[in-house]
């Protein structure tokens, strides 16, 4: 009897797919999405509107979308993952020529009632291609240089996409997130050691590019690199976001100053604030110990998909689950460093808390994959 047909023997039929559903994980994506429409609402000064009712009505629709490929098995979502994988790319085609422009940059398709950011799903159609090639790959020949180029080609193209758009935040976590699932199915450590060589020489060449004509990144993007250097060289100009972000992190002590009290916030010196920076408003309301305990419910959330990705026999779904999960940690990751001074500003929302659709809609689809695997599994 082959694996496939020992999966369907043991998986659930019709409706008794439900109580094998992950509803711990359920409760804990709810739970961070109750916190992200509680700083909506706070930040939009005790109103609704204009973020929180649309935050809510996209988080319905990404529950309904979750349970819907949750239902789905897991080896339909591995024989259609190169097909994603093409139509996000054809999305982010469509992008560079008739996208829309918010805040000079060319990201998004506008869909009427919101819009959709391509790149946004390709961070997870390019986690189910890999995880699909390396399902299909015989794992003697994964480290094998002949089989490396493909899996680089297919990370490198929507990168590439993704700077020009420009989106610095997106292509670093597209490029970030697909060397985790290489990395993950086991290609050699020297591989990645070339790649940390690499870096450092696009680094040197990123700096050595400035002011010449073949300037590798947009003024903007090096006033955020000297921002994030020394904000106290320009605290009223490219260095105010995040000399703001860090006051409302420390104002906020260990308990904070409490709902709807922040200063930063109310009194809009916070820029984003509903957005990239919404992390600095929930750590000046509610402390060190708001902060913390949000901080706890992502890494359950992971402890959650790390836990499906180890149960199962299936080396596409244990991929995949790892893949996301990878993804949804270098979010916060990401998030977090960026607003405490860490790391650069790059534009990473803050999952499931910051205000935007195309983010929301599809991490919750991405759940929806995780518990597929979680679901069929054979038992």
């Amino acid at each position: 009897m082959s694996f496939l047909e020992s999966s369907l023997k043991t998986t659930p039929k019709g409706l008794g797919k439900v109580f094998w559903l992950n509803w711990g994980l359920i409760l804990l994506i709810c739970a961070v999405s109750g916190v992200g429409f509680v700083m909506l609402y706070s930040v939009a000064g005790g109103s609704m509107t204009p973020w929180v009712e649309p935050q809510m009505q996209r988080f319905g629709i990404g529950m309904a979308i979750m349970f819907v490929v949750a239902m789905v098995p897991i080896y339909f979502w591995r024989n259609v993952s190169a097909l994603a994988y093409a139509f996000s790319i054809l999305l982010l085609f469509y992008v560079e020529f008739f996208g829309a422009v918010g805040m000079g940059a060319q990201r998004w398709i506008d869909l009427g009632f919101m819009r959709l950011q391509p790149s946004e799903l390709t961070k997870i159609t390019l986690v189910m291609v890999l995880a699909a090639y390396y399902d299909w790959l015989d794992t003697k020949k994964t480290s094998s240089p002949v089989f490396v180029i493909l899996p680089l080609a297919l990370i490198t193209l929507p990168v590439i996409l993704t700077l020009r758009q420009p989106d610095l935040g997106t292509a670093i976590l597209l490029l970030l997130g697909g060397g985790a699932v290489m990395f993950l199915a086991g290609v050699n450590w020297a591989y990645f050691g070339a790649v940390i060589a690499a870096g450092i020489g696009a680094v040197v060449a990123v700096f050595s590019s400035r002011g010449t004509t073949w300037q590798l990144l947009q003024d903007y993007q090096y006033r955020r690199i000297d921002t994030f250097l020394d904000p106290s060289q320009d605290p009223l100009g490219a260095g105010y976001h995040i000399s703001q972000s860090q006051i409302a992190l420390g104002s906020g002590g260990l308990s904070g100053r409490g709902f709807m009290e922040g200063t930063q916030s109310r009194l809009n010196f916070l820029p984003e604030k509903h957005t990239d920076f919404i992390f600095t408003t929930l750590a000046e309301e509610f402390g060190f110990v708001g902060a913390v305990s949000l901080l706890v419910l992502y890494l359950l959330i992971l402890a959650f998909c790390i836990s499906t990705a180890v149960q199962t026999r299936d080396r596409y779904a244990s991929l995949l689950t790892l893949g996301v999960a990878v993804t949804f940690f270098l979010y916060f990751a990401i998030n977090m460093a960026m607003v405490m001074g860490l790391a650069p500003v790059v534009g990473v929302p803050l999952p499931l808390v910051s205000y935007g659709g195309s983010v929301m809609l599809v991490l919750l689809g991405a759940f929806g994959l995780v518990q597929s695997a979680h679901i069929h599994r054979p038992r």
